[in-house]
């Protein structure tokens, strides 16, 4: 993928920014060269995870392009308590600029106080939209509130009358995927319909292992709704093996090369993409011109839901997905 050169980014920012005393901004004293500003992105997902290698994508290039020193930290699985951790050790190290991802309200709300504290920015990327604002974070840069996401994909699946879904959670305790769940469920509520939720783990063995068990004890199910590509992925060659496409529908929150071949062929019904690079990637730009000119958006960046339905669609997007940008 070709970058965004700094031509562009500059009239980004000239768009997208305002100077002065905003939230988070710096004052002029404390202006840096880019050679010495230091980001830290404290997420919940794992770097297996492949909805979060894209947003770890989207960190590089954006690195790569300021020059700037970002660090990257995760927990190996997922894990708010470590998360928490991560976040206070980042804090310990005085960073310009800190982007974190709120699953788990409780678990990460006094460190991300004391990052406030502490003067320094923060962003909140991917979950946690509302949480943060009432812990004090001002930026967002993530998708439209999970909730209203899961509500539109209900509402689709209602209108072709399919009412009777199970949504397949591989984070139990992820705040977000529940707030996918529950939307979906009054999408389709209105219509007589509703969900019922497996909680799996990330392990895919589990994943295929719970979702059949509860099919087989539930013949009445329409269709499968994984909450992310994590448990979609697994998710794809069980339905192939067990011939189940044209007899169940498979749709998912996310993407990857393997969603999109599916839809492609004509088997899931659609993906919903986040642009998750988007997640990575604008708030290491946001931070740094923070940190060496002092601008701060004055508006939150929703980067998704996009429904990826057709052939043609996934299509567009699958060389993209494979080069880890999407």
């Amino acid at each position: 993928m070709k970058l965004l050169s700094k031509l562009a980014i500059a009239a980004l920012v000239s768009a997208s920014f305002v100077t002065g005393f905003s939230a988070g901004g710096a004052l002029a004293a404390n202006l840096k060269e880019t050679k010495d500003v230091r980001i830290a992105f404290v997420v919940h997902g794992s770097a297996s995870d492949p909805y979060w290698s894209v947003v770890k994508r989207g960190v590089d290039d954006a690195a790569a392009l300021t020059g700037a020193t970002v660090e990257y930290h995760s927990p190996q699985v997922f894990d708010v308590i470590e998360q928490a951790r991560l976040m206070e050790a980042a804090i310990a190290t005085k960073p310009d600029g800190i982007a974190v991802s709120i699953a788990d309200a409780d678990a990460m709300k006094k460190s991300v106080q004391a990052a406030l504290a502490a003067n320094i920015p923060v962003i909140v990327v991917d979950s946690g939209e509302l949480t943060g604002e009432e812990m004090g974070t001002t930026l967002y840069v993530g998708t439209v509130s999970e909730y209203d996401s899961g509500k539109k994909a209900g509402e689709r699946l209602a209108k072709d009358g399919i009412l009777k879904v199970v949504c397949i959670n591989h984070e139990v305790g992820n705040v977000s995927l529940d707030d996918r769940c529950r939307g979906l469920n009054d999408g389709l509520k209105p219509s007589g319909g509703g969900t019922e939720v497996v909680a799996v783990t990330p392990d895919p063995a589990d994943i295929t292992r719970r979702t059949e068990a509860y099919l087989s004890a539930h013949p009445d199910v329409q269709a499968v709704f994984a909450m992310g590509a994590g448990a979609a992925n697994p998710l794809i060659p069980m339905f192939r093996e067990k011939e189940l496409f044209g007899k169940l529908k498979l749709y998912t929150f996310d993407i990857s090369p393997e969603v999109l071949d599916s839809v492609i062929a004509g088997e899931m019904g659609f993906g919903m993409d986040a642009q998750q690079y988007l997640m990575g990637y604008l708030p290491v730009i946001y931070l740094v011109e923070n940190a060496t000119h002092g601008f701060w958006p004055i508006s939150d960046a929703y980067t998704g839901p996009l429904f990826i339905d057709t052939p043609d669609k996934a299509k567009a997007m699958l060389g993209l997905a494979k080069d880890g940008i999407r």
